[in-house]
């Protein structure tokens, strides 16, 4: 893995990016660098695991339906000012991979948004774009699929990997890839974490 081209790759794409060894590094530096903002939070083991939402809530207006289950949770983290979500696959090569099954978090990353927070270990990252798509079809997917004892292929099978199965529980339904910051987002920051994170 070499960082300093991922670094330089991300920043070419117009992202932002900052390095931690650590997650409570990086979890101290976005609770000092957000205050006073709405704030929505996508589904993420690596978020869940750095306790962001309770450190974000010191000083925000946090929404995210891992902590308050509901539409209205949803809905109010998709109008958030700032939006924090992890990623499935980030290629050297600067692309950011994310799969979706209600599309929530993919849709908040997208557009109307003051600032996004990419927050990642550096287990999601993989030298190619195609490696990285790969990752996030075959590792990420199927790992979240388990965790949510979804009836699919990819959580019941020995072998994991995606089966691009029919099953009205398939937890991936979206896929959206970031080739450069989209125009409708005023700041999107990758934060990448020297540690392996999530799935």
């Amino acid at each position: 893995m070499n960082l300093e081209n991922l670094q330089k790759n991300v920043e070419a794409r117009g992202f932002s990016y900052r390095y931690f060894d650590t997650a409570a590094q990086a979890a101290d530096y976005l609770a000092g660098s957000i205050s006073g903002k709405t704030v929505g939070i996508g589904g993420s083991m690596t978020l869940l695991d750095m306790g962001i939402y309770e450190r974000l809530q010191e000083n925000n207006d946090v929404a995210w339906h891992w902590k308050t289950p509901g539409p209205e949770t949803l809905a109010k983290a998709a109008a958030a000012q700032v939006y924090l979500t992890s990623v499935n696959g980030i290629a050297e090569t600067g692309e950011i991979i994310n799969i979706d099954g209600t599309g929530n978090r993919i849709a908040a990353t997208l557009y109307d948004r003051e600032k996004v927070y990419l927050v990642a270990g550096v287990n999601k990252v993989a030298p190619t774009y195609e490696e990285a798509l790969w990752r996030a079809r075959n590792i990420a997917a199927p790992l979240n699929a388990r965790r949510l004892n979804r009836k699919t292929p990819c959580a019941l099978k020995e072998e994991m990997k995606c089966y691009d199965c029919k099953s009205p529980e398939r937890i991936c339904n979206g896929l959206t890839v970031l080739w450069r910051k989209l125009g409708g987002v005023k700041e999107c920051e990758l934060v990448l974490i020297g540690q392996e994170l999530g799935y």
